[in-house]
């Protein structure tokens, strides 16, 4: 990695903004050093089963047992996070007699990784702390123990998150657990990690972090500062999703999409909303991929939002240099959508429209819908649906 960290080294930094992190191409090589400084001796590495079967992790194994750090690896993680898959990873945590978990992976392995971590030294369900009201205060916050997470996609922004999506089995619904806590010690944040992501997975989880930065900059909440970061995440996107697309070897295009998911992820402390709300629940029953579902419902919940959204995106617009308003904001996103290959309507997600008034209820009940800046409940949700799976923005 010597050469090209050499070529990147104008995009090398150590940030502390949530937390820790070692921004840079070669910064990998310092996961022993973010191991010990986090407080771990005998690190669980949590990683999904695609990822595990790769030569990536074979040099995360390797640097760890340099470093004299006895790891062991678990991968048995769905793309959507599963109770099950946490409790079996707790289970592998203590077996091991283990006192940290490396994180690393795409937003699924991450979530994992963090609640693995959090949930290890607790006694009630994982359940028992949904993000709802005060329940984090339930946890036993010393008996958390210290993550670090090495992001290998550019979407959720999940290493500088609060949280970990993980599906309830029984309700086939998304749960968000939540405990400050869960943000990670340390991020090693390297884009020559990212380098050999596929051309449609590096286009959905773009779009995710698309998403995260759009909805968090939509909310009506009052947070200038989310505001702020949500902006130049937008910008960010629109000028370097395309090429880290083009060619997964540009090293600074994949530079710039790790810090603008990062960023979605710190934007959207403000509140997401409408997109995460119909997604959640499709995911959650048809397993489809988050970035992906958010990309296709995207310009549908954007037309729907315009009356309390149309002056801000506007600026919005203006300052990602996009003429025409909000209709030129849209008219980018459908385009953006096109040249990405992302399907325009929800039929592609597979979506049984026998299933709508179900779906419609979980989208009305998931936390994410609260934030959308024009009131939803079921009928409006289902209606975006509907709207969705006809093609009609």
């Amino acid at each position: 990695m010597s050469a090209p960290a050499d070529a990147y080294r104008h995009l090398r930094a150590n940030w502390s903004y949530p937390t820790a992190v070692r921004f840079g191409v070669g910064r990998l090589e310092e996961l022993g050093d973010a191991c010990r400084s986090a407080g771990m001796a005998r690190p669980l590495v949590v990683t999904d089963p695609g990822l595990a079967k790769l030569p990536l992790l074979a040099e995360v194994m390797d640097l760890l047992k340099e470093a004299g750090l006895p790891a062991v690896l678990f991968s048995q993680i769905k793309p959507n996070p599963e109770g099950r898959n946490i409790d079996d990873g707790v289970a592998a945590f203590r077996a091991g007699g283990h006192d940290g978990v490396v994180a690393i992976g795409g937003g699924s392995a991450l979530d994992a990784g963090k609640a693995i971590a959090f949930q290890a030294g607790q006694t009630r369900p994982l359940w028992d702390f949904e993000d709802v009201g005060d329940w984090w205060t339930r946890a036993d916050a010393a008996a958390i123990a210290p993550i670090v997470a090495v992001p290998t996609t550019a979407g959720t922004g999940s290493e500088v998150g609060r949280a970990s999506v993980v599906t309830h089995e029984p309700t086939r619904t998304k749960k968000i657990i939540f405990h400050p806590k869960m943000l990670p010690a340390i991020v090693i944040a390297d884009p020559a990690v990212t380098a050999g992501l596929p051309a449609n997975i590096t286009a959905w989880t773009g779009m995710d972090a698309l998403a995260h930065n759009l909805e968090a900059y939509s909310s009506t909440y009052h947070h200038p500062l989310g505001d702020g970061i949500a902006v130049e995440g937008m910008r960010l996107v629109k000028e370097w999703l395309p090429r880290a697309v083009a060619d997964g070897s540009d090293l600074e295009a994949r530079a710039h999409m790790l810090a603008a998911a990062s960023m979605g992820a710190i934007a959207f402390q403000k509140g997401l909303g409408g997109i995460h709300a119909l997604s959640h629940p499709v995911g959650a029953v048809y397993d489809t991929h988050h970035g992906l579902t958010n990309a296709v419902f995207m310009p549908y919940v954007l037309a729907f939002n315009r009356p309390a959204v149309e002056t801000k995106l506007a600026r919005a617009a203006a300052y990602l240099g996009i003429p025409g308003g909000f209709d030129g904001l849209l008219a980018w996103v459908l385009e953006l959508r096109e040249q990405l290959k992302i399907p325009h309507t929800a039929v592609a997600l597979g979506i049984e429209p026998g299933r709508l008034d179900a779906l419609s209820e979980m989208a009305a009940a998931d936390p994410t819908a609260g934030g959308n800046p024009v009131k939803v409940g079921a009928a409006e949700l289902r209606a975006l649906y509907e709207r969705a799976l006809a093609g009609t923005v």
